[in-house]
């Protein structure tokens, strides 16, 4: 019971900071939808899931791996406090005007205005769901399923979890090309 109301504690200051930093509570078109399929449209990152999910549940992976590696005698439900914690974080950061202009100048997301409230909140629920799979599928399966993740994605969207980081740390002209080429 009280790792599910630090959980809710997380996700409830998540978003008053968020919102504390002017990002939208809904897609201001004024819907909430369950998936929006357009990476390239106003909707992207607005909504409860797009094709950005599938890294958010990686995320779950490697935070459930990581903490295990580092933190093996610590109960689960706080190896997944600490992880909702790194999350938090990195979606705060995602939504700052650095990264934003980042994204922008570094990526394909040309037109990135930055998420939702929604959809930060529920990229962290991706991420518990990725964690919780984590912890009990055996690791042959959650690696088959990232794996899998990272090769859709690349295939449908010209993106994922890896050129994502790479393009954002370090961008490579040649990823930029190939992600742009319709």
């Amino acid at each position: 019971m009280t790792v599910v109301l630090a959980v809710l504690a997380l996700l409830a200051l998540t978003a008053a900071v968020l919102l504390a930093m002017g990002r939208v509570p809904i897609c201001t078109c004024g819907e909430v939808k369950l998936w929006t399929n357009d990476v390239t449209s106003s909707d992207n990152s607005q909504h409860i899931a797009d094709w950005y999910t599938p890294s958010h549940i990686i995320h779950g992976f490697l935070f459930y791996w990581f903490a295990w590696l580092i933190l093996p005698k610590m109960a689960v439900g706080w190896r997944l406090i600490l992880s909702i914690i790194v999350e938090a974080s990195w979606e705060i950061v995602e939504n700052s005007p650095m990264i934003i202009d980042r994204y922008r100048e570094a990526t394909i997301a040309l037109g990135y205005t930055g998420d939702s409230v929604l959809n930060s909140i529920f990229d962290i629920v991706w991420m518990i769901v990725g964690f919780a799979l984590a912890w009990r599928l055996p690791v042959w399966l959650t690696v088959a399923i990232a794996l899998f993740f990272e090769v859709l994605t690349a295939v449908l969207i010209r993106d994922n979890l890896t050129l994502n980081v790479i393009m954002l740390i370090w961008p490579v002209e040649t990823i930029k090309a190939w992600q742009t080429a319709v």
